[in-house]
């Protein structure tokens, strides 16, 4: 039985301890429910509605983390002003379907003494790590850590995240989690940016300079796709990017699965992605070569 009563937000019970996790999840178990989860962050928008609304149509039963993980954010990065809006998340969670919140504390996670951590190569290299080297390596545990609290049937995350869900897949393999891992399709303003709890930080100015990330890489995937040469589509792509005001970390194509470069449309399926700032935002974004 749970060791403390779950506090409820409508329809959504909210459990904050492992052990009630896995109290409420077992009861469903028993009653022979499936399970999905879907990690997050909160700070909830369109993007992450439509992952649960994806779960729920999957399983009987959704659980949604809330969990600003702080081993996946630099010294030099933003955990402090990451939006935290509890009331508002539940609000969507109930909206979506959600049954449960796990909704832990970084002392919860990361008890006294903690110090695992995994190991990661393959998809992990390059791109983000370039320039957020401990990123993976914090968003690998965390996940690892609910894949195991939660032990779901599906777990699902939004291929805005790209980088991210390549790492997942490949930790849910190697380790031989028994959770099918599905990626879904970024959702996406009329112009084509990319939802993400950061765009909060955009000025008026930066927002409707934002689109042009997502139209320079769908010019660059068209004309792949149309028989130019990779290099050359993609070094057109970044100077459009960089014309525009942003600041590029990267803007690459690599293998759709492993993440590895290609030099030719013919190693595989592929997959522009993209990282930039503008003023003091850094966006993210990317999408697949239509071969």
């Amino acid at each position: 039985m749970p060791s403390t009563a779950p506090a409820f937000s409508p329809n959504v019970a909210v459990v904050h301890t492992v052990a009630d996790l896995r109290a409420q999840v077992g009861a469903w178990r028993k009653a022979g429910k499936s399970v999905a989860l879907v990690p997050t962050m909160g700070a909830l928008h369109a993007g992450h509605v439509a992952l649960m609304e994806a779960a729920r149509r999957q399983a009987d039963m959704v659980v949604l983390s809330i969990f600003v993980n702080p081993t996946q954010f630099a010294p030099t990065e933003d955990l402090s002003r990451y939006p935290r809006t509890l009331e508002a998340d539940l609000a969507k969670a109930q909206g979506a379907g959600v049954a449960l919140a796990f909704v832990p504390s970084a002392a919860d996670m990361y008890p006294d003494g903690f110090c695992t951590t995994i190991s990661l190569a393959g998809p992990a290299l390059g791109l983000e790590t370039d320039f957020r080297p401990t990123h993976f390596a914090g968003v690998a545990t965390v996940v690892a850590k609910l894949l195991i609290q939660v032990a779901p049937d599906i777990a699902l995350f939004g291929e805005k995240d790209y980088q991210q869900l390549a790492v997942v897949s490949q930790l849910a393999r190697d380790i031989d989690l028994p959770v099918t891992i599905q990626g879904v399709q970024t959702v996406r303003e009329a112009d084509g940016l990319a939802l993400s709890s950061r765009n909060v930080y955009l000025s008026p100015t930066e927002r409707a300079t934002a689109p042009v990330l997502h139209r320079a890489l769908t010019q660059a995937a068209k004309a792949i796709a149309e028989g130019a040469q990779p290099a050359a589509a993609v070094e057109t792509a970044r100077v459009q990017v960089t014309a525009a005001g942003f600041a590029l970390d990267y803007l690459e194509l690599r293998h759709a699965r492993t993440l590895a470069p290609v030099a030719s449309v013919t190693e595989g399926p592929l997959r522009l992605l993209v990282a930039a700032r503008i003023g003091t935002t850094r966006l993210i974004d990317n999408i697949p070569v239509p071969l």
